[in-house]
């Protein structure tokens, strides 16, 4: 009689012990799924919020300033070989350092909205009309250029440039919905004039 109801607690107490490791189990289970059912809707929705938080002008203003910025970056590397002023070989690299990080910024906006990305390249006919843009034109003369002759060249064309680049960003300041497009236009407004200013003295302008 001892022995059948020693056996019997054991077994009762076996399968106690198995119902509450399943139920432990499942709570586990359970508290994970739902963690990453929460994680992946907190990431969808942030996407959501991002895609949602812009208006067409911001669109617009990625993709004209994309090819803007190129250009002024290809302009400013030819500095390095040609310009004959440490000045300017100085203003062109830190235009290439401050321009080529908001390319890439702007490239993850314009993914992440789902719309079209500018490519880089040579050809800038397409870009033209575009305020402040040189022409095929004269993005030859400038590469022809050296010594003197390049400073004065880059400057006067890289002013205009900036200002181009300022126009653009002032209607994004008063036209955009995206933050933080609003206020990457709201710094190319600040240091391009900055810049115009500097680069007007180096040209003998007041």
């Amino acid at each position: 009689m001892t022995t059948t109801r020693t056996r019997a607690v054991l077994v009762a107490l076996t399968a106690t012990a198995a119902l509450a490791l399943t139920a432990c189990g499942s709570g586990d289970d359970s508290t994970d799924t739902a963690g990453t059912a929460h994680a992946s809707h907190s990431a969808a929705a942030g996407a959501t919020a991002t895609a949602g938080a812009h208006n067409a002008q911001d669109v617009s203003f990625a993709q004209s300033m994309i090819p803007h910025h190129q250009q002024a970056v290809e302009m400013a590397g030819l500095a390095a070989d040609r310009a004959s002023s440490a000045q300017v070989k100085d203003l062109a690299a830190r235009i290439e350092k401050a321009q080529d990080p908001e390319i890439r910024t702007m490239t993850g906006w314009l993914k992440a909205w789902g719309e079209d990305v500018p490519m880089a390249g040579m050809d800038h006919s397409g870009h033209a009309g575009m305020a402040g843009m040189m022409s095929d034109k004269d993005m030859t003369m400038l590469k022809q250029a050296k010594g003197t002759d390049f400073d004065t060249m880059f400057l006067t064309m890289m002013v205009q440039h900036h200002q181009g680049a300022v126009e653009m960003a002032g209607t994004e300041k008063a036209k955009g919905d995206y933050a933080p497009a609003t206020s990457m236009a709201d710094g190319i407004v600040t240091a391009q004039n900055a810049e115009i200013k500097e680069m007007n003295k180096l040209l003998g302008k007041s």
